[in-house]
């Protein structure tokens, strides 16, 4: 075990050691950002700096931002920043005109993090990011939720977390934002509340036009998921199921991360539906547990390290899930989706509830896996009896059908 993971696993024995050690090292690292590169940096009017889950991935509504930005003439002048853990692996990015990568939380990231006039991701930023008079800090999220988040939680099952700790978390956050994209009215009024915008006098930071994320889910072409399923390596004639599980607050080990622990038997999967399915295998980026599927070598595939899960998508034939936010982007595709929730009442009434009734889901809500096996053999039976119920769950959060990302490039970079 590592020191740091050593010293995690100490200062996480309990809430109030937890939250007392956070402290310290928050006043810590701020007074270090402010001192050693705000003092000391001007802002560019024209430069950028991008993140996407906490520096772990090229994804989501940063991406599709910075993509934007990249086709368009009026920025080709600008800098354009990306922040990764593993730098190294991203290098080739660099090839794009004023694109320049950096290593998350070095000195070059703060220096970027001072000097960058907007600052574009998806997660929480680190709390000793504090922006200066001037800068502009747009919070795209990452998805729409399902699961209650920060204050509209009231408990929290992490082992040694705190509902306190969460909320503070997102307050944090909205004290810095200044621009949030919205994909829908659903998402506005879910998200005010989880950030507590209305209390904080910010509501006026959302701004509906679509999601970034979803642009290429919008416009895609049958060459673009042949594309995908061929990148993915799927033999010709197979169907694409993608299982994307997301994460339990109640799987945590202090100083490793959230674990997972599969609800499924693959070995029954491959009997049921070997001869006509391959499966993508999905975990949270939360998840810090590996999997061995060399048993299912040409059955199952873990996609679990691919940064953009988009491509996965237009792979896919039929979504399974549980409480991930992923079907509401899914449906943008029009394709079946399965709620596997085997552990429904547990996680509502033990994790998180959640923001509206799973009847309105549009698809099936399984508790078994035997229910999914039988369900996936009569997938057309499903599809039309959801039809109805689908076109209305898009009307509700998937309302805008058209791409956003230079909406917003418009709106907030000009």
């Amino acid at each position: 075990m590592s020191a740091w993971k050593w010293m995690a696993r100490i200062c996480s024995k309990t809430p109030w050691m937890k939250t007392w050690s956070l402290r310290v090292y928050y006043w810590w690292k701020k007074l270090q950002y402010q001192k050693g590169y705000v003092e000391k940096e001007e802002i560019n009017p024209k430069k950028v700096i991008f993140e996407a889950y906490m520096g772990k991935k090229y994804a989501c509504s940063p991406k599709a931002l910075y993509q934007a930005m990249c086709r368009d003439p009026q920025y080709q002048d600008w800098e354009l920043i990306w922040a990764f853990r593993e730098p190294e692996k991203y290098h080739e990015m660099e090839q794009e005109p004023h694109t320049k990568v950096v290593r998350y939380r070095s000195g070059e990231y703060y220096r970027a993090y001072a000097s960058a006039k907007f600052w574009v991701t998806n997660s929480r930023l680190p709390r000793e990011l504090q922006p200066k008079e001037g800068q502009e800090y747009i919070q795209c999220w990452h998805g729409t939720p399902l699961k209650r988040l920060g204050y509209d939680l009231d408990h929290y099952a992490e082992k040694n977390g705190s509902l306190r700790e969460v909320q503070e978390n997102y307050l944090e956050e909205t004290k810095r934002v200044t621009h949030m994209p919205s994909p829908s009215e659903f998402y506005s009024e879910k998200i005010a509340s989880a950030f507590h915008l209305k209390k904080e006098g910010k509501e006026q930071v959302l701004l509906e036009l679509g999601y970034p994320r979803n642009d290429d889910l919008i416009e895609f072409s049958d060459m673009d998921c042949e594309k995908a399923r061929q990148e993915l390596r799927i033999p010709k004639g197979k169907k694409v199921i993608l299982y994307a599980p997301t994460w339990r607050e109640n799987q945590h080990l202090p100083g490793e991360g959230y674990q997972f622990q599969l609800p499924v038997d693959f070995k029954r999967w491959r009997e049921v539906l070997g001869e006509e399915y391959v499966v993508l295998f999905r975990a949270h980026y939360f998840i810090s547990n590996s999997f061995d599927f060399e048993a299912f070598q040409g059955f199952v595939y873990d996609v679990s390290q691919m940064d953009d899960i988009n491509p996965l998508y237009l792979a896919a034939d039929v979504l399974i899930t549980d409480y991930s936010s992923v079907f509401f982007d899914y449906a943008n595709l029009r394709r079946p989706i399965l709620f596997f929730m085997y552990d429904y009442e547990q996680y509502k009434h033990e994790m998180r509830d959640f923001y509206f009734d799973i009847h309105m889901l549009p698809g099936p809500v399984l508790m078994n896996q035997e229910e999914v096996l039988k369900t996936l053999k009569n997938l057309p039976d499903m599809v039309d009896k959801y039809e109805k119920k689908y076109a209305e769950f898009n009307n509700v959060f998937n309302p805008h059908r058209e791409r956003c990302s230079e909406k917003y490039l418009r709106e907030w970079m000009r």
